[in-house]
């Protein structure tokens, strides 16, 4: 009984050390939890308001992604119109910056679900080469890639981007590169990045 006892207080240490972990800064992404639970909580919040805007977004397929300040909007909805109302909502939003919103959605049906389906393995596939790439700041770029489209988005000086984009393209099957990058000075401090 007590070994067991003593196995499962292990247990429990072993997984509060991965949480808190996983909990604390990168050095090399320069993020905090905060952040990212301050990104996807923003991601929810701009998707609901897009669709509770117009009956219209109700067949739509949408997709929110924000990072560090920036938004991007993808996928596909039924009208320019509503392309057009999807950034005039993200842009009236409290915590958005209208200037940081891209609206790179299309006006068409919704794509497949296998097109979806490769469009997460591509990302999968960028990631991993940007992580496995040595002198590529893969922390600070987010990959999300529609209908074989490939979208980086991030804070980073022109010339890490340079590397990242030329990192993205060795990966097959990738069609086109959008960057959606806040351009840091060359030169910067970590006041540069808050």
């Amino acid at each position: 009984m007590k070994r067991y006892k003593h196995l499962r207080i292990g247990l429990y240490g072993l997984i509060s050390v991965i949480v808190f972990a996983g909990c604390t800064n990168n050095p090399q992404e320069k993020r905090t939890p905060g952040d990212l639970i301050d990104d996807n909580a923003l991601e929810f919040v701009i998707e609901r308001e897009i669709k509770a805007s117009d009956e219209g977004f109700k067949g739509a397929h949408l997709v929110t992604t924000v990072y560090d300040g920036l938004v991007l909007l993808l996928g596909e909805v039924p009208s320019a119109d509503l392309k057009e109302k999807a950034t005039e909502v993200s842009e009236s939003l409290y915590k958005v910056d209208p200037d940081k919103v891209h609206n790179y959605l299309t006006v068409g049906g919704p794509i497949s679900l296998l097109a979806r389906t490769n469009d997460s393995v591509l990302s999968g596939k960028v990631k991993t080469r940007l992580l496995a790439a040595s002198d590529v700041p893969a922390g600070r770029v987010k990959v999300v890639t529609e209908n074989g489209v490939v979208y980086l988005l991030g804070k980073i000086t022109p010339s890490d981007a340079d590397l990242v984009v030329a990192e993205t393209q060795k990966t097959f099957g990738v069609q086109k590169i959008v960057k959606v990058f806040d351009y840091l000075p060359e030169t910067y401090d970590d006041a540069a990045l808050d």
